[in-house]
């Protein structure tokens, strides 16, 4: 039998939720696609950063709200080096509701990838899987936007972050700029390139650019930029 690669194995995804129903429900319907595949559940963040450093996930479904160690604090380790098998591959997309601001705001200052309402629909959490292990596809799922404009006067407000995201912004050149603000707008390397006539290997090779100069792990982290340093208006 031939060995897997990276383009032809499934996802491996793993499941965080303190509701047995909700991870059983979860783990069904992502193990019923073809390219996707549940490699570990966990009902609290202290089982799920064992169960990470055991079994290489590419993405995690994150709740929240959890006993013994909440989904932010989980997220924060995970994604710290050493932290879990997959290093710095991980991808986590945090379940959470509109109600929770400061949850929110912490996760995406944790690293967070992306958010999923707990009751979104079906297609919608698989899109969101994938949306995050591809990473330069589009910004997030379209949950995740619109959570970051609802926490947006959150993130614009006048402090030391808002100051450090303006210098980090000021380094790039101008077409990265450019760029940059595409990706905080929303699109895609394929709808970038149409806009700016250029490439797509060219827009790639900008972005990559911006996450370094930004310090930034993927695209959501540059939108946050983006709204620190008060280029994107809630």
């Amino acid at each position: 039998m031939p060995l897997e690669t990276d383009d032809v194995r499934p996802v491996r995804v793993a499941v965080v939720d303190d509701q047995h129903l909700v991870r059983s429900g979860f783990s069904m319907l992502i193990d019923s696609q073809p390219d996707l595949t549940v490699v570990a559940q966990a009902g609290d963040g202290v089982d799920a950063l064992a169960a990470l450093r055991a079994v290489a996930a590419d993405v995690v479904l994150m709740d929240v709200r959890m006993p013994k160690l909440d989904g932010i604090e989980t997220t924060r380790r995970l994604l710290a080096d050493g932290g879990n098998r997959s290093g710095r591959d991980l991808r986590v997309v945090v379940l959470t509701t509109f109600d929770l601001d400061e949850y929110a705001l912490a996760a995406i200052q944790a690293g967070a990838s992306g958010f999923l309402l707990k009751d979104a629909p079906p297609e919608e959490l698989l899109a969101a899987i994938r949306t995050v292990h591809r990473g330069d596809a589009v910004i997030a799922p379209s949950t995740t936007r619109r959570l970051l404009d609802h926490v947006g006067p959150l993130l614009t407000r006048p402090g030391r972050e808002r100051t450090a995201a303006k210098d980090l912004v000021a380094s790039l050149t101008a077409r990265e700029r450019d760029v940059f603000l595409l990706i905080a707008d929303g699109l895609s390397n394929t709808e970038i390139a149409a806009r700016l006539v250029v490439s797509e290997a060219t827009v790639k090779t900008h972005v990559g650019h911006i996450l370094t100069k930004l310090a930034a792990r993927d695209r959501v982290q540059l939108v946050v930029m983006a709204y620190r340093a008060g280029l994107v208006a809630p």
